[in-house]
């Protein structure tokens, strides 16, 4: 049977997060917090739950890309949802967020979980992933873990490419060795 057509995803699909009348809804504070826009934090989420899906039939660990990362910490965020409703009610059983203790073993360890994942997905979906939401293993382990969260009130941020353009990277790095005053 597909997954489309189990009753646990079912559920799954048809779980809302958070309280349903707030003005700021979990997708809408899911798209300002990563600066996404709202059709994009909606196929997020879409990929949020198909992860779910797979958390709980693959039948070993999965690892979820970054973006579907992010909706997973927001949701853990809404923790009366999160662990009183979509856990018990929704998935049958509690599913957990573990930090990786990182190293080369670790790092081992996840790439080969998310192919995993990844191969899973296309398995149970019939579909490659979104490469937009989930994106190859180099990338997901090597660019997206640098992200940080920005203020913007606080910085200005240029693009590398606009800032090597104005030759702002070798002022700025003069400047922070000293070597401009």
């Amino acid at each position: 049977m597909s997954a489309l057509g189990t009753e646990l995803w079912g559920r799954i699909a048809g779980h809302a997060i958070g309280p349903f009348d707030a003005s700021l809804t979990f997708t809408l504070r899911l798209a300002r917090e990563n600066r996404w826009s709202l059709p994009h934090a909606e196929r997020v989420v879409g990929e949020y739950k198909r992860f779910c899906y797979l958390a709980m039939t693959a039948g070993h660990e999965v690892t979820p890309s970054d973006a579907v990362d992010q909706a997973w910490h927001l949701h853990l965020t809404y923790s009366r949802d999160y662990w009183q409703v979509f856990c018990p009610q929704v998935l049958g059983a509690e599913l957990h967020h573990g930090p990786t203790a990182g190293g080369p073993v670790e790092r081992e360890r996840y790439y080969r979980q998310y192919a995993d994942t990844l191969a899973a997905y296309e398995t149970v979906f019939g579909t490659s992933p979104p490469a937009d939401i989930w994106p190859p293993a180099s990338r997901r382990f090597s660019v997206d873990p640098l992200g940080v969260r920005v203020n913007f009130f606080d910085v200005i941020v240029l693009k590398r490419r606009v800032a090597l353009a104005l030759g702002l990277l070798v002022f700025v790095a003069g400047w922070l060795t000293g070597r401009i005053m």
